[in-house]
C-alpha cells in the first residue's frame, strides 16, 4: 500500500491566496478547494491518506524562543477556514490531525515514521514542499511530493538542494535559519558553509568546540526548534488511515459549507470502492 500524508496547513494557506489573488471563492473557498483537493487524491487511487493541520499555530517551541512563529498578522478570513476544513475533512471519513500542543509538521512525521515501520506499506508520500520536512524523507521508500509540480523529493533529491543527507536537516536549518519559522540561525554562515561543515563533522553535536565556539548552545537551540517530533503515536495501525467513505454528518457539513459537489465527488469515489 501507499500512505498518503497532507500538510493541510499548506494546502489551506495554498488555496486561501491562489482564491484571494484571484478575487473569489466565497466564504469557505479555500476549505473547499483542500477538500476537492484531498477527495481527488481518493479519486486517482489512494486509499490510505490522513491530512494534518494546526490551527492554534502556537506550540511547545514557542516557550524555547522567543520569536518563534505566531499567529499574529494571520488574516481572521484564513483563519475562520481551520475549523470547518478540519470538521468537513472528518465528516468525509478522511483521518485528520488537528494539532495543539504540536504543529502539523510534526503530526506528518509522527505519521510518516510509524507508517514506514509497516512491512505492508511500499511508500510514504508526504504532499508539501516544506523544508523541514525533509527530514523525514528516507531512501525513496519516503518522499516529498510537492502538490503543484508533482515532483517528488526523495534522499538524493535531499541532498542536491541542501548539500546533506536527509537526517541532518535539523543540523542544517539550525546553522541557516527559517526565516518562516521565526529563527535566524548563526550570522555568517549560510547554505553552501553549512553543508561544507555538516559534511566535515556531522552532527552539531559533533562538531569540535572551536567550530562554533561560544555559539555552539544557541546553534543546538535551533536544532531543537527544527527537530521534527516522532515519538507520538497517531494510529495504531497502519489501515487505520484506510479511506471507507463519507460519514453520515456529511451531508450536513457540506451543506453548512455550500459544497455539494465535494459531496458528490466523494460519494462517487465511495460508490467506486464497492
Amino acid at each position: 500500500m501507499i500512505v498518503h500524508l497532507v500538510d493541510g496547513t499548506y494546502e489551506l494557506f495554498r488555496h486561501f491566496y491562489g482564491l484571494k489573488r484571484g478575487g473569489g471563492g466565497g466564504p469557505y473557498g479555500a476549505a473547499v478547494g483542500v477538500l476537492n483537493t484531498v477527495i481527488g487524491m481518493v479519486q486517482e487511487g489512494a486509499t490510505h491518506l490522513g491530512v494534518a493541520t494546526d490551527h492554534v499555530i502556537e506550540s511547545f517551541r514557542n516557550g524555547l524562543w522567543s520569536g518563534y512563529k505566531t499567529g499574529d498578522g494571520l488574516d481572521p478570513d484564513l483563519w475562520a477556514h481551520f475549523h470547518p476544513l478540519e470538521d468537513a475533512l472528518a465528516a468525509l471519513g478522511v483521518v485528520t490531525w488537528p494539532m495543539v500542543e504540536l504543529e502539523a509538521d510534526d503530526a506528518l512525521a509522527c505519521a510518516a515514521h510509524e507508517a514506514a515501520l509497516d512491512a505492508r506499506v511500499e511508500r510514504v508520500l508526504i504532499w508539501t514542499p516544506d523544508k523541514d520536512l525533509a527530514q523525514c524523507v528516507r531512501g525513496d521508500r519516503v518522499v516529498q511530493v510537492d502538490r503543484r509540480t508533482r515532483a517528488e523529493r526523495d534522499a538524493a533529491g535531499v541532498r542536491a538542494k541542501f548539500g546533506v543527507d536527509p537526517e541532518r536537516i535539523p543540523d542544517f536549518l539550525a546553522l541557516v535559519g527559517d526565516s518562516a519559522d521565526g529563527y535566524p540561525g548563526l550570522s555568517g554562515i549560510g547554505p553552501v558553509t553549512a553543508a561544507r561543515l555538516i559534511n566535515r563533522h556531522g552532527a552539531l553535536e559533533d562538531f569540535p568546540e572551536e567550530v562554533l565556539g561560544e555559539r555552539r548552545a544557541l546553534a543546538l537551540k535551533f536544532k531543537e526548534l527544527a527537530t521534527l517530533r516522532t515519538d507520538v503515536r497517531l494510529f495504531a495501525d497502519v489501515d487505520a488511515l484506510r479511506w471507507r467513505g463519507p460519514t453520515a454528518d456529511a451531508a450536513t457539513v457540506l451543506a453548512r459549507m455550500e459544497a455539494p459537489k465535494v459531496l458528490a465527488r466523494a460519494a462517487a469515489a465511495a460508490r467506486a470502492l464497492t
